[in-house]
């Protein structure tokens, strides 16, 4: 099995493979001056990372970028400046980020964490060795379209305006045969993800990984999923080589045993660059409220409708959100997890931005005192 793409053009910068360009040349320029070197995060561990650097790769210690803010920690993607000599090297700052994937932490405090950042593509990979959860693909996706508006998380806070671009891997492909079964949940994916491309694709018998090869040939991407779902099989697949160890998924249940522990910045043989995950054992929003209003277009677009400019699209006349799923327009699965999202979003959001929270607690408030006269009046029709 083989596939091919056009290469990547050549340069004479050594760190071009791994996504130098002018721009990075800039924005390092004066830390150039104070006698740093530039250098790519490929790996981090334990306070520590892997650097590459014009030299080769370097070990570095992050103890000089400890910040109280979790999202300025010392991330696989990122551009830094580092010592140029020493036993151990240090790195002394980070460059500005242009992009950054983010979930929220597991735990209940307000804090995100960021997976991987200066990304250009977002390969959402989903195995079809199971039933489809659209659930949490809807929920990968809003967090994948929301990664530009907290991109600039270094610097002087302004956003670049550089806006990653998502794809759904349908993984191990080669597990079903049938084509029109194939074809179904094609469409049923695109469904639920307008304008992102949707692509079946399998290590095993190559089909998609030239368009996919094509695709990520071009700037940084990153393969995010379940365990499981066939990244580190995919990147060895487009490496030609067995750098990512990879295990048997379960067959009860297709996950697999987290073989892939750190993220890790990879070289792709004809251009681009590659950053493996560990599998994702839960996804919460982080500020995703540009992500959802993407993936749930069709709902805002008829919000935009209803009677009232702040319906809750629950009881309200007038709802066209209500008639559409009355009138089967609006599937029920996709409305409630739209709630969801939005719900989980907004507290989320809350926690760190008291517009929002006094904005929530005066809707429960008139909510609370519309339910008070409603029920008043209930009962006086009763008597």
């Amino acid at each position: 099995m083989s596939f091919s793409f056009s290469p990547a053009p050549s340069s004479s910068h050594q760190l071009t493979p791994y996504g130098w360009d002018e721009d990075w040349a800039a924005a390092f320029s004066p830390y150039a001056e104070q006698g740093l070197v530039p250098g790519r995060v490929v790996r981090v561990d334990r306070g520590q990372c892997d650097v590459i650097t014009a030299d080769g790769t370097v070990r570095a210690d992050t103890a000089f970028v400890v910040p109280r803010d979790p999202m300025r920690i010392v991330c696989t993607g990122d551009w830094v400046a580092l010592d140029a000599n020493g036993d151990p090297r240090f790195v002394r700052t980070l460059l500005p980020r242009r992009t950054a994937f983010v979930r929220s932490t597991s735990s209940q405090r307000s804090e995100g964490q960021v997976l991987a950042t200066n990304i250009d593509h977002i390969a959402i990979c989903v195995s079809l060795a199971v039933e489809l959860d659209l659930g949490r693909l809807e929920r990968f996706l809003a967090l994948a379209l929301s990664s530009s508006s907290g991109a600039a998380l270094l610097g002087d806070g302004q956003d670049a305006g550089h806006t990653p671009e998502p794809i759904v891997l349908l993984t191990k492909a080669d597990l079903v045969p049938d084509a029109a079964t194939l074809a179904h949940l094609v469409q049923d994916v695109e469904a639920i993800a307008p304008g992102v491309q949707v692509l079946p694709v399998s290590s095993t018998t190559g089909e998609g990984l030239d368009v996919f090869g094509a695709v990520v040939s071009g700037g940084t991407s990153v393969l995010l999923g379940i365990s499981g779902a066939g990244k580190s099989t995919l990147a060895n697949t487009l490496l030609g080589r067995d750098v990512m160890e990879v295990r048997a998924a379960r067959d009860v249940d297709g996950k697999g045993r987290h073989t892939t522990t750190t993220r890790n910045l990879l070289v792709l043989p004809h251009g681009g660059v590659l950053i493996d995950t560990p599998g994702l054992r839960g996804v919460g929003l982080y500020d995703a409220g540009t992500g959802v209003g993407e993936v749930f277009s069709e709902i805002e677009e008829l919000a935009s409708r209803c009677r009232f400019h702040d319906c809750a699209h629950e009881a309200e006349p007038g709802c066209a959100v209500l008639g559409a799923l009355e009138d089967g327009v609006l599937p029920e699965r996709r409305l409630d997890s739209y709630r969801k999202l939005i719900r989980e979003n907004q507290r989320i959001v809350a926690k760190t931005d008291a517009r929002v929270r006094s904005e929530i607690l005066r809707d429960w408030k008139r909510k609370g005192a519309e339910g008070r006269a409603a029920m008043q009046a209930k009962r006086g029709r009763v008597r």
